[in-house]
Formats: C-alpha cells, structure tokens, sequence
C-alpha cells in the first residue's frame, strides 16, 4: 500500500548568483517544497509525495507546475487562481551563508487555504502532513485560522502532522503574532522540528532543552532541535539524544540544508527507523546539499543503511 506525504506551502521563482560570473540563474525552490523534494527521492518506492499550494495562470507558474511535476510530485493539489503569479526571491552569498530579498505581493500561495473543501480533500488523501511557519504566516484572513483549524482535525483523525516553525520575522506583523500563531499550531502536531537560533530569536529560550520542555507543555509527543553545525536534540518517546552534525570542511552554500534535513529524518522515521537512526541519515542529506549551490542538491545517502545505527 502506497502512503502519501502531504507538504503545504509555497514553491517561489529562484534567482541564484552563478558561481563564477555572478550572473543570476533561475530555478524553483521554498522550504516545504525543498522537503518534499528531497523526501520523494529518498522515501522509497511505498511513498508518493503531494504538494499542496496555490500558482497564478502565467507562464512563470506554468513553468514551475512542470518542475514539480518532473520531480514525480503528485500536484493535484495545486490550485491554479487567476490573475496570480508565484512569489520570487533572490540569494546573496557571503562565503557560504546566504541572505534573501523576496517579491510576494501577486503570489498565490497565500491562498492555498481559501478554498477549504479542497484543503479538506487533499487533507483526508493524505496519510501524514508536512507544513511550516512560512505556511502559516503568508496565510490571509481566516485562511490561517482554517488551516490551523485542519491540522487539528487531521491529528485527531490519527495523521502524524509534521511541523518546522522556521520563523522569518519579516513575514509576521509582529512578535506577538508570530509566538501566538506558532503556539497554536504546535498543539495540533505530533512532530515538530524548529531551529534553535529561531526559537531564541523569538521565545528567548535559552537553551535547546528549554525549547523541549515548551514545546512538550503543548502536547508535541516528537520534537527535533535543528542547531546549525552543532548536535542535534531530540525528545522522543519519553528519551532524548544528542545526535552530531556531520562537519563539512569546506561548505559551498547552506541553502536548504534544513529543509533536507527534515526529509531525510521524515523518510526515516515513516519507514520505521529510530529517531537516532533518522537524525544521522538526516544529516548526511544536509551535508551533502551544503557541498553544492542552491537548495536541491541531490544526494547518494540511503536510509537503508541507517536502519542499525
């Protein structure tokens, strides 16, 4: 029996600096559509991935249909809205830390949850869901509320429901929004994976075990603490872990890697791994992303060989 992944949220048009003229190059990527790809070509033949979001009726958007499509990402659930576009975005390097200036003005991916009997259909296709804080925060209206409202009811329905806060502060109004919205959203989860420096930034927590012991208040049975090139820890099932970053000695872009982190320790853990076992097959996808240049970066890592660790 083939199992879907359901991944929510916004793929944007991509202008990455070429190596070495500078020149830009345009390619597709966004955090959950980052996940979903990497998830697809290291989950296994027992998985399809889905994507769930909302593109305009330019060529822009249908360029970008035809590249999920490619990747084998089942797209019936992309909403195709009229006199929309999707979002773009541009990367800057400095050595291999990038920064970001984005364009989401005429982007249809803040509708994605205005049509909420299609939310609902592509919800009960699923078997587990995948989404994260940039889903939430470009929501308008009470699309947010309704999207919030869905992950409750696919919890309750017995769906594990995946989130990574991945807080970017420019998309919120304020930080009162954001901790409210975020909270909210995390008790209706059965797994969530946010970085530590965000959860400082915003919770001011100060330490990876406080943000643990938050996030466990609310009811999140799993909980992943990305820390960058630091351990990652892990509280699952009444144990925690300190699982180590794989060092890269020389990085070339840290684009994404957080994104194929999560995939690689989702496609673990669906396909029965230990939470230890996915988090060190999850890094050696991360690794691997941050030796190359943008965001989809394939790499050779196979779960199967992390099923012992």
């Amino acid at each position: 029996m083939v199992r879907n992944l359901l991944s929510i949220g916004e793929c944007m048009v991509e202008f990455a600096p070429a190596p070495k003229t500078g020149l830009f190059q345009q390619g597709f990527a966004g955090d959950t559509f980052n996940t979903a790809w990497h998830f697809q070509r290291h989950a296994g033949r027992k998985w399809q991935t889905s994507y769930l979001t909302a593109i305009g009726d330019d060529s822009m958007s249908a360029a970008l249909l035809a590249f999920i499509q490619d990747a084998a990402i089942n797209t019936d659930h992309i909403a195709l809205l009229n006199d929309k576009t999707c979002g773009l975005y541009t990367i800057s390097l400095t050595g291999a830390e990038r920064s970001f200036a984005y364009w989401r003005g005429q982007s249809a991916a803040k509708h994605l949850a205005d049509d909420e009997t299609a939310l609902k259909t592509a919800i009960n296709a699923a078997s587990d869901i995948y989404f994260s804080g940039i889903t939430l925060a470009i929501l308008e209206g009470d699309a947010r509320k309704r999207f919030v409202t869905a992950m409750a009811d696919a919890k309750a329905a017995g769906k594990s429901v995946t989130f990574d806060p991945n807080i970017r502060m420019r998309l919120w109004t304020n930080a009162s929004e954001a901790k409210t919205t975020i909270t909210a959203a995390a008790k209706n989860v059965t797994r969530i994976m946010p970085s530590f420096d965000d959860e400082h930034m915003l919770f001011g927590d100060n330490t990876p075990e406080a943000t643990i012991k938050r996030y466990q208040k609310l009811g999140v049975s799993e909980i992943i603490i990305k820390d960058g090139a630091r351990n990652t820890l892990i509280s699952s099932s009444g144990f925690m872990a300190e699982v180590p970053a794989l060092k890269v000695k020389k990085p070339v872009d840290t684009t994404g890697a957080g994104d194929a982190f999560n995939a690689g320790y989702l496609a673990g853990r669906l396909n029965g791994l230990s939470a230890v076992a996915s988090a060190k097959f999850a890094h050696s996808i991360a690794a691997d992303v941050i030796k190359g240049r943008g965001a989809l970066v394939p790499s050779r890592a196979e779960f199967q060989s992390f099923r012992n660790a």
